[in-house]
């Protein structure tokens, strides 16, 4: 998958379709490819989507990353529901802040663009220090409990539970994030 580190109103069609063709329409190509194989095989198995703690965490600055990410979170659902009768399971992956080169892979706009946020934002997934194979061991634990979704990490853990226990404030503290940070309107571009 890809980020997009930006506002609703910096981005641009070409954006939605770039981050939506990756992160989306990328777990659709999968399953579209090896599901049926699966299924017609008939011994079962499972289906490991990658989601992220953003599919059910809405966060500012990551409008169209939380989008596509609730998409796969919400595809995994109605996928589990249809692949039962097969002994196929799927788990939706939400790993939370891992080292990875996500930020290197991301399209940026806006706020999240400027150079300082960048580097703090490369910085802190170094010094997080949450490598893929701590992911990957966890993902194994999460396929053999059947879980739907799975929480990697602790902020992915608390996330997940803030959401379902106090939404309200998760959404307030959104709320003043973005009239902190992203209140200015940009100037209007043509796509």
């Amino acid at each position: 998958g890809v980020g997009m580190g930006s506002r609703f109103l910096d981005m641009k069609l070409d954006d939605w379709n770039w981050i939506s063709g990756i992160n989306f329409l990328g777990v659709i190509h999968g399953c579209h490819f090896f599901v049926p194989a699966m299924a017609k095989r008939g011994s079962g198995g499972h289906v490991i989507n990658m989601a992220s703690a953003a599919a059910y965490t809405p966060i500012p600055a990551s409008s169209a990353y939380c989008a596509t990410k609730y998409a796969v979170l919400g595809f995994s659902e109605v996928l589990r529901a249809e692949l039962a009768a097969f002994g196929i399971g799927v788990t939706a992956v939400c790993p939370g802040f891992i080292d990875t080169d996500i930020v290197a892979s991301s399209r940026l706009r806006g706020v999240a663009a400027e150079a300082d946020n960048v580097t703090l934002t490369r910085n802190f997934y170094r010094r997080r220090g949450y490598r893929a194979e701590r992911v990957a061991r966890n993902i194994l634990k999460a396929v053999g409990r059947g879980r739907l979704v799975a929480p990697v990490s602790i902020e992915a853990w608390l996330m997940y539970y803030s959401m379902r226990f106090c939404p309200g404030v998760i959404r307030g503290v959104n709320r003043l994030i973005a009239r902190a940070r992203l209140a200015e309107v940009p100037a209007q571009e043509s796509d």
